[in-house]
Parts: structure tokens; sequence; C-alpha cells
């Protein structure tokens, strides 16, 4: 579609606040806890030379700590999408199922890239 407001701009003129990316997805972990999780793992690489029994033993409870925290995140996060197009008048249920079946479609991708 033609957009005069656009069109008019001079092409060095930054973007206005519509043509603006969105930002990328959303994380499922939050980013401190993330930050937790990687120092922690790093720190069982760094120390991997000099004790690699407790290091690789660190790092199996980080994998776990990981993973249950995933879970239980993938977990919400379903069980907010089901409820936001679940039981909703049908003059709306379009949107909404248009909605969610994007963040499915959207979450599942990016599980199956990692």
């Amino acid at each position: 579609m033609y957009d005069q407001t656009r069109a008019q701009q001079p092409s060095d003129q930054p973007p206005g606040p519509a043509e603006r990316r969105a930002p990328g997805p959303e994380t499922l972990l939050p980013s401190d806890e993330r930050d937790r999780l990687a120092q922690r793992l790093q720190e069982a690489l760094n120390n991997f030379a000099g004790s690699p029994l407790k290091a690789l033993e660190e790092a199996e409870v980080i994998f776990d700590e990981a993973t249950a925290q995933l879970t239980s995140a993938l977990a919400e996060r379903r069980r907010a999408l089901h409820e936001g197009w679940q039981n909703h008048d049908p003059e709306a249920q379009s949107n909404e199922l248009r909605h969610a079946m994007r963040q499915y479609r959207e979450i599942t991708q990016r599980l199956l890239r990692t």
C-alpha cells in the first residue's frame, strides 16, 4: 500500500516509530537467570582441568536446572496461550485463534532450531 507520508520524507531521515522493527521473540527465561546459569557453566568449564569430575557434576546440575526452568517456562507459556483463545466470544475468536497459532508456531520453530 502506498504511504504518502513516507514517500514525502527525505531518504536520509531515520524511520518513524511505525517503520521500526518489532523486538525479537520474548525470552523464555529472565536475563538475570540466563546470565547466572551461563556464569556457573563457565566456572565449571574453567575448573575442568583441575577437577574434571567435580566440574562435570556441576555442569550436570546446571543442565538439570536449565531444563527444569525451561520446561516450567514452556508449560506456563502454553497455559497462557491456551487461556488466550479458549472460551472467547465467537466474534473475536478468529483474531484470537490467529494470534495463538502465530505464537505456537514461533515458539515451536524456536525449539526446533535449537
